[in-house]
């Protein structure tokens, strides 16, 4: 029997992880572990593995298929606040900016400027494009007559998640389907 898993280059058979609580350990950017990982943790007995590829690897006592769900067996407790980044600032805002609601040429904009005492916090920094940011310039939204969408605030972990969420990676295995989407509306 056929399989699309069978042809598919081990370097392609990335394991979703899993917490012990069998959530994903990240939604954006997805928590993926190359299959060398998955499998190293799963002689480690760290993890259970929960679905596996069609596609197997060999050594010359074992044969076995690649994981592609595995499982912590210790939770991992999330930390409550992310990182201040770039990539987290633009999810907080859902890639768009803040003040026209474009997707495109997105950078970051100091609400109150940095020559006006204004400090690179998650409070001050929102998601702006090119040409709204150079709009704005060095004045206060007030000053330049611009609207913010949303006021900025410091976004815990899960709401991090919760917004990731709307952003799924280009590629999704059908056996990661069930642990990624467990909580949505199912249809009848």
């Amino acid at each position: 029997m056929y399989h699309p898993d069978l042809i598919r280059h081990p370097e392609n058979c990335p394991a979703l992880v899993l917490n012990a609580d069998y959530t994903p350990l990240s939604y954006y950017p997805l928590s993926l572990w190359p299959w060398q990982t998955a499998i190293k943790a799963v002689f480690l007995d760290r993890v259970d593995i929960v679905s596996s590829y069609e596609r197997e690897v060999h050594s010359p006592s074992l044969q076995m298929k690649i994981p592609s769900v595995i499982a912590l067996k210790q939770y991992v407790k999330p930390s409550e606040h992310p990182a201040f980044t770039r990539f987290n600032l633009f999810l907080r805002d859902k890639f768009a900016c803040q003040y026209c609601g474009s997707p495109s040429d997105l950078t970051f904009d100091h609400v109150i400027p940095r020559r006006a005492g204004g400090r690179t916090t998650w409070e001050n920094v929102a998601t702006a494009c090119s040409p709204c940011n150079l709009k704005k310039g060095g004045r206060t939204p007030k000053e330049a007559h611009m609207q913010l969408h949303v006021t900025p605030i410091r976004p815990t972990s899960w709401q991090l998640q919760e917004h990731g969420r709307a952003f799924p990676p280009n590629y999704l295995h059908e056996s990661w389907h069930d642990w990624l989407y467990w909580d949505v509306e199912l249809l009848a």
